[in-house]
Formats: C-alpha cells, sequence, structure tokens
C-alpha cells in the first residue's frame, strides 16, 4: 500500500507581541507603528476614516471617531467644541460644523458666516454694489484660455485683501483683461481672488500685467492672512513616476520649501502624514480624503501647490511660478541613481539646478538666502 504523503506547510512566522511581549502568530499593525496580539488590540480602536487602529480617537460632527493624523487640518467649532469635517470661517475669526452654522447668516458679499444680519462686519453695502460689476460668485468657472505653448501651464489664484473693494476690483479688472477674472472667496475677510487663466511659465514672466501688484498695493491691498495657489498641469508630467518624483522632492524638503513659500499652514495647507502616505498613491491618479493639503491632487486636471503665502509682490509671485515650473521640470530628468546616490531629492541639488537653468532668477536669489543654502 503506498504512504501517504502530506503536503508541506510552512510554518506560521511568530512575532513579539509589542504590547505584552508574548510570541504569537497572528499581529496587527497600529497607527503608531507597534504590531500587537489580539488581546493587546483591546486597548486600540479602529479610526472611523482611514480604518487604521490607533490608541486615541476623537468624535467629529459627522458621528465617526478619528484618529490624530486624520483629525489633521480639521477644526474645533467655535460654539459646541465639536472637531468638525466640514467647517466654515465666521467674521470673528472662528469655524463653526454645520449643524452651529444654521445660527449665522452668510454674508451677501463675501459669504463668510455672520450674525450681523446681511453683512459683516467688514462688508459695507455701498462696497459691495460697487465691486458686484467685476467680482464673479465663488464657484464661477469660465472655459480656460491658454496662453503660452505647453504641455507646462500654470493658473494663479491670488487671495488679497482691499480697503476699497469696490475700487481695487475695477483696477485689477482692467489690469488682467484675457489673462484673468476676479471671484469671491468666503476666506478673505474684506478683498477678492485674482484667477489667471493657464499660462506656460515664461508666458506668465513677460506678459502677467505685473503692474497690477504695484497698483493695488499702492491702494493698500495686501495678502497678510491669506493665499497664493499655483496650478500645475497634469499633462505636463511623463507619468506616474514622475510625479511621483515631483511630490517626493517637496515632502522631502519642507523646511526649505515653507521658508520658499512665506508660510506654514495647518489649517490650509499642512504637509500633513496623510499626504506623505498617498503620494504614491496619488501619483496613479487616486486622491486623498481632502484638498486642504500643502499639494491638492483632487483635480481632475491640475495638482494644486497651496503652499505660498498671498502677497502683492512681483519679485515673490515670480518665485512661486517659478518654484512650480523649476520642480516638474528637475524632477523630470531625475533617475534613480540620481536619487540613490547623488542627493537627487536633496534641497541642495535642486537649487544648484535651479541656478544653472538662468530663467528662474527669482527663485534662484531665494533659494540663496536660505540659512541652509550653501
Amino acid at each position: 500500500m503506498p504512504t501517504l504523503t502530506l503536503p508541506f506547510a510552512p510554518p506560521v512566522p511568530v512575532v513579539q507581541c509589542d504590547g505584552c511581549g508574548v510570541e504569537t502568530g497572528c499581529t496587527t499593525v497600529t497607527m503608531d507603528g507597534s504590531e500587537v496580539c489580539a488581546d493587546c488590540l483591546t486597548g486600540y480602536e479602529k479610526c472611523g476614516r482611514c480604518d487604521e487602529y490607533a490608541s486615541s480617537l476623537t468624535e467629529t460632527d459627522f458621528d465617526r471617531s478619528v484618529c490624530d493624523e486624520c483629525a489633521w487640518g480639521m477644526s474645533t467649532c467655535v460654539e459646541c467644541d465639536t472637531l468638525s469635517e466640514d467647517s466654515r470661517s465666521t467674521d470673528n475669526g472662528g469655524e463653526v460644523c454645520d449643524s452651529c452654522s444654521d445660527a449665522y447668516w452668510s454674508c451677501e458679499n463675501c459669504y463668510i458666516l455672520t450674525r450681523n444680519g446681511d453683512y459683516c462686519e467688514s462688508c459695507e453695502p455701498e462696497q459691495a454694489d460697487d465691486a458686484s460689476d467685476y467680482i464673479h460668485c465663488y464657484d464661477y468657472r469660465p472655459a480656460p484660455e491658454f496662453h503660452g505653448t505647453g504641455p507646462l501651464y500654470l493658473g494663479v489664484e491670488l487671495e488679497i485683501n482691499t480697503p476699497d473693494l469696490g475700487y481695487c476690483a475695477e483696477t485689477a479688472t482692467d489690469h488682467l483683461g484675457s489673462v484673468g477674472y476676479l471671484k469671491e472667496d468666503c476666506s478673505i475677510g474684506r478683498g477678492f481672488e485674482i484667477v489667471t487663466h493657464p499660462m506656460s511659465y515664461d508666458w506668465a514672466i513677460g506678459h502677467f500685467p505685473w503692474g497690477m501688484l504695484d497698483e493695488l498695493a499702492a491702494l493698500g491691498a495686501s495678502g497678510d492672512g491669506n493665499g497664493l495657489h499655483v496650478h500645475v498641469s497634469r499633462a505636463a508630467f511623463d507619468g506616474p513616476a514622475h510625479v511621483f518624483r515631483w511630490l517626493k522632492l517637496f515632502y522631502r524638503n519642507q523646511t526649505e520649501v515653507i521658508e520658499i513659500a512665506r508660510r506654514e499652514s495647518n489649517q490650509w495647507a499642512p504637509f500633513s502624514p496623510e499626504g506623505r502616505r498617498y503620494a504614491k498613491h496619488a501619483a496613479k491618479g487616486g486622491k486623498c480624503t481632502n484638498r486642504y493639503q500643502a499639494i491638492n491632487v483632487q483635480n481632475e486636471h491640475t495638482f494644486e501647490l497651496r503652499i505660498f503665502a498671498g502677497t502683492v509682490n512681483e519679485t515673490e509671485v515670480k518665485a512661486a511660478l517659478a518654484l512650480a515650473a523649476a520642480s516638474v521640470e528637475y524632477t523630470r530628468a531625475l533617475t534613480v541613481r540620481d536619487i540613490a546616490t547623488g542627493g537627487g531629492w536633496g534641497w541642495e541639488s535642486f537649487a544648484r539646478w535651479v541656478a544653472a537653468q538662468g530663467i528662474y532668477p527669482d527663485l534662484a536669489d531665494q533659494m540663496e538666502a536660505l540659512p541652509c543654502a550653501c
């Protein structure tokens, strides 16, 4: 009678639980990187947003508990102290959840929440009327008009404060012409957002109405407390690997990028753990859970660099456009060998490349002025 041979069964790998020290064949990896057994897992809770296990969770206004990483960038409602996943700004500088927002009105001029009736304290009815001919609603989306030669196109969204809304809006509109338009933005106390149509970098440097910024500054306008966002066309990238190299360049050089951008915003443009973790996923066309990241990957046709501080300074806007354009071109030719042995993802390597090109003078000057530059 032939001998029955059982199939070989590989041994179950044994792992030591980081919680109790017991060796076990079954563990769960938690948010903090610990591997714990089923008994120790009772000390953790599952995040209602990312499904990772964490030692502590916070309840949100969406009736779910989230870990600290998912809570990054959310605001606490000033009315009910609840962590809000979709808060709105009020004219007293606070944030309120959707439920508490029912106690407020929406300002007819800037759409910020207020308890003062039709207008917030910063907006006056006559200014709203004067500006209405020039400032479009926040959801205005005209067909894009491309300027210059692609495939790399840049789009600017510049938020500014204005002392005289109507006159500043008229001035900006006269200068912009077909280059762009003005929109409402509820995050601006009294002012507007300057939005451009897609422009190639060299076209923008040569044809953007830079004199508009000087004139607005002379009228008392400023970018204080606001943002400057630069959209980068997805079509400019050679593929997912190029996108991944580009994203990693920013996330690996957070300190220097923040210096160039002139702000660090944990509310509107954080370099969050979520953004870092999803870089490879985003490079393949995936989306993160929200757009409030240093680099917003939610848009269909563009990536949005949200990192820059608002400004009416010509040099600072040119440097922002240069960083967007230069980072794409630098990472286009970056090889695995450059990264592994030549410090290709390092700031010093990028700074040397920018200086050698000779077409990004404003960015090169700012990079050279950084304390860490060599």
